[in-house]
């Protein structure tokens, strides 16, 4: 009788991933929407959050399991999740570019890399412009000013073309 009882309590119970305890992506994560939150700042929160779960592998290029591997359906339900964080952190225009049927963590990521990288010299001419005109006669407030400011000089990082401090 032992013995059974011995047997029974050795058994080891399937840990749940990190990934099933998160209720809302939006209060970890803000809505990426290039104006009031820029794409670096968007990626910084998404990426840390993605390490904090244990789900970097799913937007880093890590190639995923085989089909034929037992732990593709587990990757696949995870990859699903962090596809509806990405989804669930977009601004709807933003959505509408990016959002497909058949599509991977990954293939998103990738997407909005792109939507946001291409075109970077002429993005950052118009920033520039727009930077060097804005006038505080223009704002409502002294912190409207700054913070347009700032808003400017994160997009202009995120084309690589950061505003110097002087």
């Amino acid at each position: 009788m032992s013995e059974k009882l011995e047997a029974s309590s050795t058994v080891v119970a399937k840990t749940l991933h990190p990934v099933y305890t998160v209720a809302n992506i939006q209060h970890k994560v803000r809505v990426l929407d290039g104006l009031k939150v820029s794409y670096s700042s968007w990626v910084k929160l998404f990426q840390l959050h993605a390490k904090g779960y244990k789900v970097m592998a799913h937007i880093d290029g890590t190639k995923p399991p085989a089909e034929t591997d037992p732990e593709y359906e587990s990757w696949s339900e995870i990859d699903a999740i962090v596809l509806q964080w990405i989804y669930g952190t977009l601004s709807d225009d933003l959505l509408t570019r990016v959002l497909e049927t058949q599509s991977t963590a990954r293939e998103a990521w990738c997407c909005i890399q792109t939507i946001f990288l291409n075109n970077k010299g002429s993005r950052a001419a118009a920033l520039e412009h727009e930077f060097n005109n804005l006038t505080l006669k223009a704002m409502p407030s002294l912190e409207a000013y700054c913070q347009k400011l700032k808003e400017l000089g994160d997009r202009l990082n995120d084309v690589d073309c950061p505003v110097n401090n002087q």
